[in-house]
């Protein structure tokens, strides 16, 4: 069989997808089921291929018996300062708006763009929404959390603003709290309900700002 030449350009269909990719094609199986497009059989074996995808070929599949998503686009992204260098860039389109976790879990870390309204849910299973290096739709966005006999965790840096304010049921939230930013940051207000189960909310340092900071503390102790 004749091999094609190293150089050939692959069909768009070959190229790698990225996660952001998958996660676009995640967040238009939400909407399908939000929509009653799918039913969650159908949506949990779509979700599991778009997650397991490599390709484009193997994403498109996934949503051409569905219609375009009818969410509008966001306005230009404004950077946003802070100690660290970055809190998170303003008015970018958003790649979710939400998450599902029935015996299982999800992750929402490493770069992203929130939606103004992102919908959490966990039965029987866990997630973590990690914000440190998400960019954001609004200014002002409401993260929901709902869980049943699960636990969600919310990861943010230390430099945005967040109020939290959920109830918790046979199991915890964490309280009524507010975390103060730069005047300038985003505001994340987290709320929802903890069944028999468990939201928590904590500060963390980035990974790059965690090695600075280790760097400046050797550095005082090479020079005491």
């Amino acid at each position: 069989m004749a091999k094609a030449p190293v150089d050939a350009p692959l069909a768009r269909g070959e190229l790698r997808a990225s996660d952001a990719d998958r996660e676009r094609v995640a967040e238009r199986l939400r909407e399908a089921v939000a929509e009653g497009r799918l039913d969650m059989e159908e949506f949990d074996v779509r979700l599991g291929a778009a997650y397991a995808a490599r390709t484009y070929g193997d994403l498109v599949p996934l949503t051409r018996d569905l219609p375009e998503s009818t969410g509008g686009a966001a306005p230009a992204p404004a950077p946003v300062g802070g100690r660290g260098g970055r809190v998170g860039r303003v008015g970018v389109e958003a790649t979710s708006r939400g998450a599902f976790a029935l015996f299982g879990g999800f992750a929402r870390r490493g770069r992203w763009a929130v939606g103004k309204v992102f919908t959490a849910f966990a039965m029987w299973g866990g997630g973590e929404i990690d914000l440190r290096e998400a960019d954001f739709e609004d200014r002002e966005t409401v993260v929901r959390c709902f869980t049943i006999w699960g636990g969600i965790s919310v990861v943010v840096p230390p430099e945005l603003r967040v109020r939290v304010s959920g109830v918790g049921i046979m199991g915890g939230f964490g309280g009524d709290q507010l975390f103060d930013g730069p005047p300038d940051s985003p505001q994340v207000t987290v709320k929802g309900l903890a069944l028999m189960g468990g939201v928590g909310v904590r500060r963390k340092e980035r990974k790059g700002e965690k090695r600075r900071l280790k760097e400046e503390r050797k550095r005082g102790e090479l020079e005491d």
